[in-house]
């Protein structure tokens, strides 16, 4: 009876991930239960915050500013902190973000000034859609891949978006509640309640705050394991160490003699930034970069689409041309946001099935195919369930598009590359509602939804011609290459050095510096241990020993 009941728990517990997350240890559960406490917080007062504004007597206009200057405001700042995350340490920034978040939520609970209220959201972590936005997402994605492993990846991805849904579906059903309860109450007024919603959301931000504090030093960027020791030439080592006076030469620019460098700070602030951000951008190598550079337009294609027909707008499509109550809307985007949390959840296994790649594609295709189809049907019924095809399918790319990205990008450009990758979605996702409302003011809002389907599907189809055959994990250390030591790396050119010096030793007689086996395909560098100072011998070095 017992084993009845085991073995599919067992099943479910292997095949569904949770195993992968106990795999990966106590950091993987505290980045997870992190965004989920997070994810709350959106849901709680994304779906109010419009209303809010406009119980407090502000005006459309300055409404849609509010949203763009807070768009705005996210890109800047989470492309900041994820381009110095690694540097500075990714807990570090983490913790700021809670503590701006925790800062946004007060201010927001207490003051009802339109511009304190815009500087508060510019400058600190306020969702306007119930999105991830901000610095959180790309640097903890870069977090749970480096304490993955390839066969462990996606399956943990997949419960970071699942868990993250559900939080996110929990809270907006939570916030409707509680505001019914408050304004059923005389001595709370419709602005009193709103206030005390964002209370719950300074709450989260102190936990979200508790929970990377928890978090160890697995979570940052881990000093390669393979360290690569010089082996000049003695002549060139005797030059350099007369001229900067040791007997060791030097490697990098930075410990040349001043007099050598000419580099200079430029005055201006402006090209100061672009500095900066350019010297970032360039700490990404090029095989990155060309690999990126693709995958980043596809994504900007697809999130102007998302951009154009957000469930905020097609909710209101479906109000102007069906009319139904508010309450028969809210519980089609609460069933569609759960559903969604279900599909997500799904996404781990399939990718192991079939591929990340193939997962992205034919799960989101047909949820591309549902907006497309969207402004047809002549009933509720039949446009709702559309809705939830798009909502059940349209999450299920998440978790592998963040395994993709770290399989094809190196540990140490991880951040940086997802920390960018959000960034070209935020932007691309600005344009999307300016799109739609023009189609709007001229009776043409049914063509955003076409417009935005075909988007879809060719960032689908595009996404399958590009990568579908793409080599994997190239970055990634295999067990097969640790089997003959943990610091061993074969290296093609210091084979070939050592077959000139073998053949100029055995000429000569001489005594061997570095020990050189008789098969060269086997031969391996390691890295001198302690003080032990490595010489390599120059051939010609050699021969005027023999002469």
């Amino acid at each position: 009876m017992s084993a009845r009941i085991t073995k599919p728990l067992k099943w479910f517990y292997h095949e569904f991930g949770l195993a992968a997350i106990n795999q990966t240890g106590r950091n993987a559960y505290l980045i997870i239960l992190a965004r989920t406490c997070r994810m709350f917080a959106y849901g709680t007062n994304a779906l109010i915050l419009a209303i809010f504004f406009s119980a407090l007597g502000i005006s459309d206009h300055q409404i849609g500013l509010f949203m763009t200057l807070t768009l705005f405001g996210d890109v800047v700042l989470g492309t900041f902190l994820t381009l110095v995350a690694d540097r500075v340490g990714r807990r570090k920034v983490l913790m700021g973000g809670s503590l701006l978040m925790v800062m946004s939520g007060i201010i927001f609970a207490v003051f009802e000034n339109f511009w304190i209220l815009l500087l508060a959201a510019i400058v600190g972590v306020i969702s306007i859609t119930g999105g991830d936005f901000g610095p959180f997402r790309s640097i903890e994605e870069s977090m749970l891949s480096q304490l993955t492993t390839p066969d462990t990846r996606a399956d943990v991805l997949s419960w970071y978006v699942t868990t993250a849904l559900f939080g996110s579906s929990l809270g907006s059903e939570l916030s409707g509640r509680i505001l019914r309860f408050l304004q059923s109450k005389d001595e709370w007024s419709e602005v009193e309640s709103y206030h005390a919603l964002f209370w719950i959301y300074t709450v989260m931000g102190v936990v979200n705050l508790g929970l990377v504090l928890l978090l160890t030093d697995e979570c940052e960027l881990q000093p390669s394991e393979i360290a690569y020791a010089q082996l000049p030439q003695d002549g060139a080592a005797s030059s350099v160490g007369a001229s900067t006076g040791t007997g060791i030469g030097t490697e990098n620019p930075e410990d040349a003699p001043g007099e050598f460098l000419t580099n200079e700070e430029p005055k201006n602030r402006v090209v100061r930034i672009f500095k900066w951000l350019s010297d970032r951008l360039a700490q990404i190598s090029a095989p990155t970069r060309s690999v990126m550079y693709k995958l980043w337009f596809l994504l900007a294609v697809d999130s102007l689409a998302d951009g154009m027909v957000p469930y905020s707008i097609t909710n209101y499509f479906m109000d102007e041309k069906f009319h139904p109550s508010k309450s028969t809307l809210g519980d089609i985007t609460s069933f569609s946001y759960f559903l969604g949390g279900i599909s997500a959840s799904f996404a781990g296994p399939l990718a192991r099935k079939i591929g990340l790649i193939n997962t992205m594609v034919f799960t989101h295709a047909p949820s591309s195919a549902a907006v497309l189809f969207f402004p047809f049907p002549p009933y509720l019924w039949m446009t709702a369930g559309l809705l939830l095809i798009r909502s059940g399918l349209n999450n299920m790319d998440q978790a592998p598009r963040s395994a993709f990205i770290a399989a094809v990008v190196k540990p140490e450009e991880r951040t940086a590359v997802m920390g960018i990758t959000g960034t070209v979605r935020t932007l691309a996702a600005m344009a999307g509602p300016s799109v739609t409302g023009i189609l709007a003011a001229n009776e043409r809002f049914w063509i955003a939804f076409i417009v935005a389907g075909s988007c879809r599907l060719a960032y689908d189809f595009g996404l399958y011609a590009m990568f579908v055959n793409m080599k994997l994990h190239e970055h990634e250390t295999k067990p097969s290459d640790l089997a003959n030591g943990d610091n061993t790396r074969r290296v093609p050119d210091e084979e070939m050095e050592l077959r000139s010096l073998a053949d100029s030793d055995s000429d000569t007689g001489s005594e061997e510096l570095l020990p050189v086996k008789s098969e060269f395909e086997a031969v391996s560098l390691q890295v001198p241990g302690g003080s032990q100072r490595v010489r390599s011998r120059s051939p010609h070095r050699a021969n005027e020993g023999a002469s």
